[in-house]
């Protein structure tokens, strides 16, 4: 890790280091739980077409600038921008502020993903069946009311309270999670890339050996097929909906990490004269490619639950009817079911209206998805119970979710300890270690507050507030920092000089005109998006009517004062940084 003579930087033992380091920072939890999501719900196959668009003219542009101007600068993202303009070192505050908030509520899903792992290694699962209740004469109100699965999730995990307002007590076994995660992010992250660099071998080429071993099991796997043609069948008229666009655009932009500073921190440990024209991409089109990777093998196995649960529908029904027409036993098949229904319901119809049976529609089946925590804590681990072996293949499932997640940290840390170093925050005789330690203690006791029994809640809402807008600001900033205040010239001149190549017509016409005017229509979508309805969040309270529904309650004013606080405290450093410096100047 030396650097070059009177250069104290570390560098990267090698480019297969940076290069995993870069990918295993973009490639994160979002590429498995929410890419699948999206590409279903915005019209299955068409969703590539506004993905594309983004990627080729938003991601890439911006990945090539924050990957060029960390590798020539070789600083952290406050000393990049404080290089290129006094004025704009506020951008470099904000990114850090962003990776600092970022990592409390990542590390706190990895403790929850540890707390399913270690729960993974019994026979049966412990989300496979409802407890017994206090007289073991039978099973728990609540887990009855609504799933295994469910009560698992929101009781045994979270033991969730029904309000945000009612905070409740910490929850031991999660804070014990937590408290391990942040000693094996601070053990990997210990002395920088020296440490995270051995460590990415196994964090950034474990996921894809798992996704890779849950897609041959998920093809073999019935309904499968009937999982994967619900994906990508193409609805082009969703295309018309701005939504479809907007979120396109705002997935490329947090599946590649873009705006954090991890990847700035990351670049300026490269030598001088790297191809980061290539890396960008490289790193980006790797980063794509997984996401479509990791949706085909969610995919295939969600289609086998949708088809199971659809059997299992089809048989209830199927009962129901012999059991009321005292029919014989195996008289009636799944294929039969329709048309004997149809016979009975223009015969019988009073008969078969008391009945109340099911409609069982494998596309109400295949409809039920769900991204982020839902879809890796209820829907897929509800999955893996109907998979021969499923304490197996949940170690699998949450190892893989555990190592994405980890990889991603040591971006975040990066964005935050780097910038630390360079500001020399400590004097020089501080080892590096200790501040590394002094950080990571500081977010765990940070996060504490998400382990109490309201702490679900707070990390939806730092997770829908403290990012999106803040990165998309950052980003514009960024790009209008690099092309017209640095300027276009002379950040080609030092591309030139380090790849031996000035860039061509694409990358100058995205930089310059392009990418900002992107990001703007971004910036302002997603401000009118959120001003036309105000923001709710969905309780589980055992006492709603419609439970196990959970409750859609509004937000109340200090709860909402909260929101816009961590929407916009980071950007504020923009213009605070340019004033402060102005005043100090005039003065």
């Amino acid at each position: 890790m030396a650097g070059a003579p009177g250069d104290e930087r570390p560098r990267w033992d090698n480019k297969l280091q940076y290069f995993l380091s870069c990918l295993g920072f973009a490639v994160g939890l979002g590429n498995v739980w929410r890419f699948p999501y999206l590409c279903q719900t915005h019209g299955g196959g068409a969703f590539l077409i506004p993905y594309l668009v983004a990627l080729v003219f938003e991601g890439i542009p911006l990945f090539h600038i924050e990957l060029a101007i960390g590798q020539r600068l070789r600083k952290g993202s406050i000393g990049v921008w404080t290089t290129i303009s006094p004025y704009l070192g506020g951008v470099g505050l904000g990114c850090f502020t962003v990776s600092f908030l970022v990592s409390l509520y990542y590390n706190t899903i990895l403790a929850w993903v540890l707390w399913y792992l270690l729960n993974s290694f019994q026979h049966p699962l412990p989300w496979s069946s409802c407890p017994l209740d206090s007289n073991s004469t039978g099973f728990l109100e609540e887990c009855q009311a609504s799933s295994a699965v469910s009560y698992f999730w929101y009781r045994q995990t979270l033991n969730i309270s029904a309000d945000i307002h009612d905070s409740g007590t910490i929850q031991w076994r999660i804070l014990i999670c937590l408290a391990a995660c942040w000693a094996v992010v601070y053990l990997c992250v210990i002395r920088g890339i020296e440490t995270t660099g051995k460590a990415i071998y196994f964090t950034a080429s474990f996921p894809y050996l798992v996704l890779t071993v849950f897609l041959i099991r998920g093809l073999t796997l019935p309904g499968a097929t009937e999982g994967l043609t619900y994906l990508f069948t193409p609805k082009v008229e969703t295309l018309q909906n701005p939504r479809v666009w907007l979120d396109a655009a705002t997935q490329i932009f947090f599946s590649l990490s873009l705006a954090f500073g991890g990847h700035i921190a990351f670049a300026s440990y490269n030598p001088p004269r790297n191809d980061c024209q290539k890396d960008a991409v490289a790193i980006a089109l790797v980063n794509s490619m997984t996401s479509l990777y990791a949706s085909i093998a969610v995919f295939s196995i969600l289609g086998f639950k949708a088809t199971n649960d659809h059997r299992h529908c089809l048989d209830r029904n199927i009962l129901s009817l012999i059991n009321e027409f005292d029919l014989p036993e195996q008289s009636m098949s799944r294929d039969d079911y329709t048309a004997v229904l149809s016979h009975l319901n223009a015969t019988q119809p009073e008969r078969i209206a008391q009945l109340a049976l099911r409609t069982c529609r494998l596309e109400d089946f295949l409809d039920k998805s769900a991204s982020g925590p839902g879809l890796a804590f209820i829907v897929f681990t509800e999955a893996v119970l109907h998979m021969p072996g499923a304490p197996g293949w949940a170690v699998l499932f949450f190892g893989m979710l555990f190592t994405l997640g980890l990889s991603s940290m040591f971006g975040n840390m990066e964005g935050v300890i780097t910038p630390l170093l360079d500001m020399g925050i400590l004097p020089r005789w501080v080892p590096k270690e200790a501040l590394t330690g002094l950080v990571c203690l500081v977010c765990f006791l940070s996060a504490t507050c998400f382990t109490l029994q309201s702490g679900n809640y707070w990390l939806e809402i730092f997770d829908s507030f403290v990012a999106s807008l803040n990165l998309i600001i950052f980003a514009f900033f960024e790009v209008v920092g690099v092309i017209y205040v640095y300027g276009m010239k002379r950040f080609c001149d030092d591309i030139a000089w380090m790849t031996g190549r000035r860039p061509g017509l694409y990358w100058r016409v995205t930089w310059r005109v392009i990418s900002p005017l992107m990001l703007l229509t971004v910036i302002v979508a997603y401000i009118s998006l959120l001003a036309r309805k105000p923001p709710t969040y969905r309780a589980w309270d055992p006492q709603h009517a419609q439970f196990p529904s959970r409750q859609e309650k509004l937000y109340s004013g200090w709860v909402l004062a909260t929101c816009m606080l961590l929407s916009s405290l980071p950007t504020l450093w923009i213009p605070g940084a340019a004033l402060a410096l102005l005043l100090s100047r005039q003065g």
